[in-house]
């Protein structure tokens, strides 16, 4: 596993080598300036967990370039400050500027420690609770105790050993984002970020800047592979990829390193690849879509996800863990299955996998009165689940009472959310489904307020 790089910058040798040795020997990885020059080319080099910042510097003191480092892209990690002649006032400064805390020269190791310890424990829960906040409802397990689940949780289990890239496939839903982030839970990667992104909801005029960020001077921006850092980056819908942004990604992943957008130093690869797709690559390599190169680097671990219906033992168990999942995270009514509607889910078909039975149970929760939910009610949902768009959707008679503008968008956007539910929130499909190019497109679902990301597309 990588471990945390801390930036240490002071300029007097004895305080900043001291320093060093006492976090190498802590087993952390240990960067060195000796001024505010130094400090930042050691920050475009490589993005630090944590940075110790000496006040007192001949060049720049610490303060201003705290403030240089917040107005040009943000700080890039918890600062801890240091100084043995620093004011209360400065102290506060630093504290408005974003400082996680302050330690007073001579340094104490103890103090040191726990206190880079906290730092970096903060800046890994506050990216937790972003990500949960992001991802509620998903599962850290996948869940179900059929021999076919089974078979899946150990094969992940052997695949969290190594570092290599990992394809999962598997149909729109069937929770091929869950695999990774228990693949994730497994591996010696677990204590550094999991980042997780759409790629169908990327436009592809920046999402080079936002896989390998960017770099203008001494402005930064550190893209998804320098979060992910140590982790792992999940691409979900990696077919969706544009072909330039392939092509950077392949030399990446091939000399393990890579450059920003407007930079031109090596930034050195330590995260974790893991894809995923809803198809067979193979037909987009030989439609030209795709590069053959990055699939066979992708692929050397494939992994599939199995749809629901293989596996429909499991509908028990999946629709009492939502129960209890969507009753203590989103405080809707607990209600039971009887017996009667769990055997008539287990025989339902499942096109939309595991996601469309989470969905059904929220449903339930929110509409039912009573204790129990019956194979009536049950039957009534599943029905609607698949009925034709109603006489509020796209044909709707409401429609018609609005002005000619307002009607055309209101169309518009409710076309384009049941064709991008058809194809699993797959953009590509998409565009190729409704006959506009992809960029057009972006710019039309932009406009209309439409966000693939929520428009449940599962990675």
């Amino acid at each position: 596993m990588t471990a945390d790089r801390i930036l240490v910058v002071d300029d007097e040798p004895d305080i900043r080598n001291l320093v060093r040795e006492i976090l190498e020997d802590e087993g952390y990885d240990v960067a060195v300036a000796e001024n505010a020059a130094a400090a930042k080319e050691e920050r475009r080099h490589r993005r630090p967990d944590l940075i110790l910042l000496d006040i007192w510097m001949p060049d720049m003191d610490g303060v201003s370039l705290l403030k240089e480092w917040r107005d040009t892209g943000g700080l890039p990690c918890p600062v801890i400050m240091m100084s043995g002649h620093a004011t209360v006032e400065t102290a506060v400064e630093a504290t408005r500027l974003g400082a996680y805390d302050f330690i007073e020269k001579p340094i104490s190791l103890a103090k040191l420690l726990l206190t880079v310890s906290r730092a970096l424990r903060a800046d890994q829960l506050a990216r937790e609770n972003q990500g949960l906040r992001r991802e509620i409802g998903r599962v850290v397990e996948p869940i179900g105790a059929s021999d076919v689940m089974r078979k899946l949780r150990e094969q992940v289990g052997r695949l969290a050993q190594h570092s290599t890239c990992v394809l999962i496939t598997g149909e729109p839903g069937a929770g091929k984002e869950t695999v990774g982030r228990y693949l994730h839970s497994l591996s010696a990667r677990r204590d550094r970020p999991f980042v997780g992104v759409t790629v169908a909801s990327m436009s592809p005029e920046t999402s080079a800047e936002e896989f390998f960020g960017s770099q203008q001077g001494d402005r930064i921006q550190y893209g998804l592979l320098e979060q992910a850092g140590g982790g792992i980056l999940f691409l979900g819908g990696v077919g969706d990829m544009d072909l330039q942004t392939q092509g950077r990604l392949q030399d990446a992943l091939e000399s393990e390193a890579f450059t920003r957008v407007g930079g031109n130093e090596r930034i050195e690869l330590t995260a974790q690849i893991i894809a995923s797709t809803d198809h067979d690559l193979r037909d987009d390599v030989k439609a030209g879509r795709f590069r053959d190169d990055l699939y066979y680097r992708l692929s050397v671990v494939p992994l599939a996800v199995p749809p629901l219906r293989d596996h429909a033992a499991d509908v028990p168990e999946l629709l009492n863990f939502y129960v209890d999942l969507l009753n203590s995270q989103e405080g809707l009514p607990y209600r039971r299955f009887s017996l009667a509607a769990q055997n008539r889910l287990v025989h339902y078909h499942w096109p939309g996998n595991v996601r469309e039975l989470r969905n059904l149970v929220q449903r339930l929760l929110i509409l039912g009165t009573s204790e129990e939910i019956g194979v009536d009610e049950v039957e009534a949902a599943v029905g609607q689940r698949h009925e034709a768009p109603g006489e509020e959707g796209v044909a709707g008679g409401a429609v018609l009472e609005l002005p000619l503008r307002e009607a055309r968008e209101r169309f518009e956007r409710d076309y384009l959310l049941q064709q991008l539910e058809r194809v699993g929130g797959n953009v590509s499909k998409l565009a190729e489904r409704v006959g506009m190019e992809r960029t057009h497109l972006y710019r039309k679902m932009r406009a209309l307020g439409i966000d693939p990301k929520q428009a449940g597309h599962e990675k």
